[in-house]
C-alpha cells in the first residue's frame, strides 16, 4: 500500500491541472468572413518549469532563446509550473496558445483582397503576441521560484503533465522540462540525508519506487529536453554545490529510464545547460 502522501500526490496527479493563467490567449485571425478553417497544429512546446529550482539569468535567458524559435506559424506554446503538490503547489497552466498558419494560395484567390488584407495584417500581428505572452509567463513562473518549498513532487508532475502533452493534436510534441531533476517527495527523496546536496541515487532501485507508486506517466512520443540537472541554490556552500560525476550519471541513468518507460523522447539532459539547441 502507498503511503499517505505518495496516495496524495498521485489523487492529484490524476486530477489534471489548475488553471493559474489563461488559455488559448491568441485570437484566431479565421473569423466566419474568412470562410476558410484554420490548419492544424504541426509542432506544439510545452515549457514545464519547477518552481523549487532557482535559475540565473544566463539559464533564464536559455530557456527563453530556445522557445522563441517555435513561436511561428502553425506552432502551439503552453507554459506550465509545478513544485510540490503536498504543499499546495499543483500543476498549473500559467498561459498557452497557437500561433496561426496561412491561408492555402488557392483559397486566397476566392477572398476579397480587403478581407485578405485584414487577414494578413492579424496574422503578422500572432507571432510578436506570443512573444510578449510567453515572455511575461517565463518571468512570473521565474519569479514565483522559491527554495522555501519542503518538497518537490518530481515524478508526480511529470504524470500528469504527461497526460496533457500526450492529448495535444499536433504532430510533433516537444517537451522542455526546467528543472533540478531532484525528487523529494514521500516516495523518495535525491538529495542527501540532511537536504544539503546531491546523493548518488541506485537507479534502479528509484524506478522500481517509481513504479511501484504508478509515477510513470506516457507523453505520447514527445521529444523531452531538461535544463537545470542537478542544480543547487547559489547560496549552498562550494562543497554542497560540489556534484561528483558519479553522482550526475546515476542521475541521467534513471532519468534516461523514466522517460524511456513514459513514452518520453529524452533528447538531451542538461547538466544544467543543453550543449545544443531544442529541435
Amino acid at each position: 500500500m502507498m503511503k499517505g502522501l505518495a496516495f496524495v500526490s498521485l489523487m492529484l496527479a490524476m486530477a489534471g491541472f489548475a488553471h493559474a493563467g489563461q488559455e488559448d490567449v491568441i485570437a484566431s485571425c479565421y473569423d466566419k468572413k474568412v470562410g476558410v478553417a484554420a490548419p492544424e497544429v504541426k509542432t506544439e512546446i510545452v515549457v514545464a518549469i519547477d518552481q523549487t529550482t532557482l535559475l540565473d539569468m544566463t539559464l533564464r535567458q536559455e530557456v527563453a532563446d530556445n522557445v522563441k524559435p517555435f513561436l511561428v506559424g502553425n506552432h502551439g506554446f503552453a507554459i506550465l509550473t509545478f513544485s510540490a503538490f503536498s504543499q499546495g503547489r499543483y500543476v498549473q497552466v500559467v498561459t498557452s496558445g497557437k500561433i496561426e498558419g496561412g491561408i492555402p494560395e488557392q483559397a486566397r484567390n476566392d477572398i476579397s483582397k480587403p478581407l485578405l488584407s485584414k487577414f494578413d495584417s492579424c496574422l503578422k500581428k500572432q507571432p510578436q503576441q506570443a512573444m510578449q505572452v510567453v515572455g511575461n509567463a517565463l518571468r512570473s513562473a521565474f519569479d514565483g521560484a522559491s527554495t522555501q518549498l519542503a518538497k518537490s513532487d518530481v515524478m508526480a508532475s511529470f504524470k500528469a503533465i504527461s497526460s496533457k502533452v500526450k492529448n495535444l493534436p499536433a504532430k510533433e510534441k516537444i517537451v522542455l522540462i526546467v528543472s533540478d531533476m531532484l525528487e523529494n517527495s514521500s516516495v523518495s527523496s535525491f538529495y542527501t540525508d540532511k537536504g544539503a546536496s546531491v546523493r548518488k541515487i541506485d537507479p534502479i532501485k528509484e524506478m522500481k519506487l517509481a513504479t511501484d507508486n504508478d509515477l510513470l506517466g506516457d507523453f505520447g512520443g514527445a521529444k523531452v529536453y531538461v535544463i537545470g540537472t542537478g542544480l543547487l541554490p547559489d547560496d549552498a556552500t562550494k562543497a554542497k554545490k560540489y556534484r561528483d560525476p558519479k553522482t550526475m550519471q546515476a542521475l541521467a541513468s534513471f532519468w534516461k529510464n523514466y522517460f524511456e518507460k513514459s513514452d518520453g523522447k529524452l533528447v538531451e539532459l542538461g547538466q544544467p545547460a543543453l550543449l545544443s539547441p531544442i529541435k
